[in-house]
């Protein structure tokens, strides 16, 4: 049996100690990005150990595993890891498949974030002004104007699956240069921040905030003689990260505790998965701590 860890036989006698499994499926990039042999050595002193899923293989004759961590592309892969997790319900997986699909579209996944009820509880949270373009980009333009949003506008792909393409940002400045766009997209007001964003990782009832340096503040001066649509990086990733910079602490401000942690309870209920979410900052309602998800 286990006590405190170890395993002891029948005759009391200590033997290795057991070790928590994770079998994970990884892209190439995420593995090398997230298994670091620094992360490895310190899980493995936390009795953690990781295994690689060979994908070509049947899930089932592999392992056995406490947790599979994975992050593959299709419905095949989506199906097997479904029929593992139906027929191994004592191991868990990060995420199963309906949690991952309910955030593979921006506007449902935003949609959740529009139905909390935060208005009150020592800040707000919302969403900026936005809409959803399925077809005909020459349509943009007249779309755009009936539904009263004003630029410059934020262009994202609807669908966000993991690829390079889902993460394909563009800054539109100007009217005509909107049906260069390729749908279907969710077209998002741009919301001035100073440049700095938190991402907030939410794991169970553990929070972590991250700052990252994020778009320049856009003046109508400057917007009237940059025409055009602009791309822009990934400004959330990790190399994009402002936790050392010297900020106005104004800009630094981290969110309130009571507020991530009304956050946290709201977005596991709704999502039924570990979050990670993306928040600027309106420094127009700063004085009320209005957090925007992106």
């Amino acid at each position: 049996m286990r006590i405190k860890g170890k395993n002891f036989d029948g005759e009391g006698g200590e033997e290795e100690e057991q070790k928590l499994v994770v079998g994970y499926a990884l892209t190439l990039k995420k593995k090398k990005s997230f298994l670091q042999p620094e992360f490895e050595r310190l899980a493995c002193k936390k009795g953690i150990l990781f295994v690689a899923i060979d994908v070509n293989l049947p899930l089932s004759g592999q392992g056995p595993f406490d947790i599979i961590l994975h992050k593959l592309l299709g419905k095949e892969w989506s199906d097997i890891v479904e029929d593992y997790r139906q027929t191994h319900p004592e191991v868990t997986v990060i995420d199963p498949p309906y949690a991952i699909q309910q955030l593979h579209n921006r506007q449902s996944m935003l949609q959740d974030v529009v139905d909390l009820n935060l208005s009150d509880f020592h800040g707000r949270v919302g969403v900026p002004k936005q809409m959803v373009i399925m077809k005909d980009p020459l349509s943009i333009p007249d779309e755009v104007a009936k539904a009263g949003l004003k630029l410059p506008l934020v262009a994202k792909p609807l669908v966000v699956d993991g690829s390079a393409k889902s993460h394909e940002l563009f800054l539109a400045c100007d009217w005509s240069s909107l049906s260069e766009l390729e749908p279907p997209l969710v077209l998002q007001e741009f919301v001035n921040h100073d440049g700095i964003l938190f991402k907030i990782y939410i794991v169970g009832d553990a929070i972590k905030v991250v700052r990252r340096f994020s778009l320049a503040n856009v003046n109508k001066c400057r917007r009237a003689k940059v025409p055009g649509i602009f791309p822009f990086p990934r400004v959330s990733s990790a190399a994009a990260s402002a936790d050392d910079a010297d900020l106005d602490p104004r800009i630094a401000e981290l969110p309130p505790k009571p507020l991530l942690e009304r956050l946290s309870k709201e977005l596991r209920h709704r999502l039924a998965r570990p979050s990670i979410v993306q928040y600027r900052y309106d420094p127009r309602a700063w004085d009320k701590r209005h957090l925007l998800c992106d």
